[in-house]
């Protein structure tokens, strides 16, 4: 891998997309070290066909992955490959991407940026329109569960600079959000939502 290769900013609670081909490498930097990155993949030549965290868990049989897991699609084809991960490997699978209405749910009475609105403006700037907007992959998410299966939202576990590589094993185009949460505390206890970045390789 090239790491000579530009970052690309993920701009503070906005959205980042780029086409990917089969065989190379997404590098996912959680640059500040408490920023949720929500993370989306398509097929490059059918949306319809995008990274699904129900049939990655069912396939896995895990809520989180690790290094050498396969990521599956709607299709239950493999569309990525998680190769490397620098942080500690706390990320999540279960919480939708934000949007609005969750807003709304916590408080909000007038607009807050989000990652669902975030994703379909990211895809936009290629051209493009998602049918849907998908359950992310979320990365850098801390999402802890009990026994008796209750979650909560807490802050990142991650360090300045660690990441991530995913392989992409079909041609891809990839999505991120930095989500904009400044509510919980799943963007660090400041609650103060900021830029990262990535690398295609």
């Amino acid at each position: 891998m090239n790491d000579k290769v530009d970052l690309i900013e993920i701009p503070a609670r906005r959205g980042k997309a780029a086409p990917v081909q089969s065989g190379q490498y997404i590098k996912v930097v959680n640059t500040h070290g408490e920023q949720v990155v929500d993370t989306w993949a398509f097929n490059a030549v059918d949306l319809d066909e995008c990274l699904s965290m129900e049939a990655t868990r069912a396939t896995i049989l895990k809520l989180r992955p690790t290094v050498g897991d396969l990521l599956y699609s709607n299709n239950r084809r493999a569309m990525l490959t998680l190769v490397e991960d620098t942080s500690p490997g706390v990320h999540d699978t279960l919480m939708a991407a934000c949007d609005n209405y969750r807003y709304g749910l916590l408080g909000c009475s007038e607009y807050h940026d989000n990652c669902s609105d975030n994703l379909h403006a990211a895809l936009s700037e290629l051209g493009l329109e998602a049918p849907k907007t998908p359950s992310p992959l979320n990365l850098f998410m801390n999402i802890p569960w009990t026994g008796e299966g209750a979650l909560s939202f807490e802050a990142p576990v991650t360090s300045p600079g660690d990441y991530v590589v995913l392989r992409a094993e079909m041609d891809l185009v990839v999505a991120f959000s930095a989500c904009p949460q400044d509510i919980l505390p799943i963007n660090g206890r400041l609650g103060k939502p900021v830029e990262a970045h990535f690398q295609v390789l």
